[in-house]
C-alpha cells in the first residue's frame, strides 16, 4: 500500500476530468458479453460506469480506498485490494480490464499473471495505457515523476511481453495503446 494515496487526494474531481474511449474498448473488449466484468486497478469506476449496461455484473477493484469512495455503488461493486493479488478465484471474470492503471502498479509481471488468472478460458482482457513511445505521454510521466508517483510506463509491446500465453494484440490511436489478450 503507497504510504501516500495521491489517488484519493484526486478522486473527488477524477472521473470528470480523466477521458478513455469506451468505443474502443467495447470493440476491443468484444462487449456486449454475458458475465461478469472485472475492472482492475478501475479507481472510481468511470470506465465500468460507461459500459456497465454491456454485461450482467461489473467488479472494480482497486487499491485506493478513496477512489472507490467515488465509484457509484448503485451500478458497480467496488473491492478494495491491489492487482497483484486478487481476491477472486481462477477463472471468475469473462473479461478483465485495465485502464490507465498498469504503470501505476508496484509489480507489473505479478498484475499481468493475476488479471490473466481470474480470466475465464475464452475470455478477454484489455489494457488502456498511455503510449510511452509519444512525446505528450513522456511529458505526463515526467510529470508523474515530479509529483512523486511510483508511475513507471511500459511500451505496448514490453506489455504484450507480461503474458506467457493467450492470442496477443495491440491496437494505438492518438497517444493510447490497447493490448488486447485472448485466453
Amino acid at each position: 500500500m503507497p504510504v501516500f494515496d495521491h489517488f484519493a487526494l484526486i478522486a473527488p474531481i477524477y472521473a470528470r476530468v480523466a477521458y478513455s474511449k469506451t468505443d474502443v474498448m467495447r470493440e476491443a473488449a468484444s462487449l456486449p458479453v454475458r458475465g461478469r466484468l472485472l475492472d482492475a486497478g478501475g479507481g472510481t469506476g468511470r470506465v465500468a460506469s460507461a459500459i456497465r449496461g454491456l454485461v450482467d455484473e461489473v467488479i472494480v477493484a482497486d487499491v485506493s480506498f478513496g477512489m472507490l469512495k467515488e465509484a457509484p455503488l448503485s451500478a458497480l461493486k467496488p473491492v478494495c485490494g491491489g492487482s497483484e493479488s486478487l481476491p477472486f478465484a481462477d477463472g471468475s471474470f469473462e473479461r478483465v480490464i485495465m485502464v490507465d492503471a498498469l504503470h501505476h502498479v508496484i509489480n507489473h509481471a505479478d498484475t499481468a499473471r493475476e488479471m490473466f488468472r481470474v480470466l475465464k478460458p475464452g475470455g478477454v482482457l484489455v489494457i488502456e495505457e498511455p503510449d510511452i513511445r509519444t512525446f505528450g505521454v513522456k511529458l505526463i510521466a515526467l510529470a508523474e515523476k515530479l509529483l512523486l508517483m511510483r508511475s513507471h510506463f511500459l511500451a505496448p509491446d514490453e506489455i504484450v511481453k507480461l503474458f506467457i500465453s493467450g492470442e496477443k494484440n495491440i491496437k494505438t490511436e492518438d497517444g493510447t495503446a490497447w493490448v488486447i489478450v485472448r485466453k
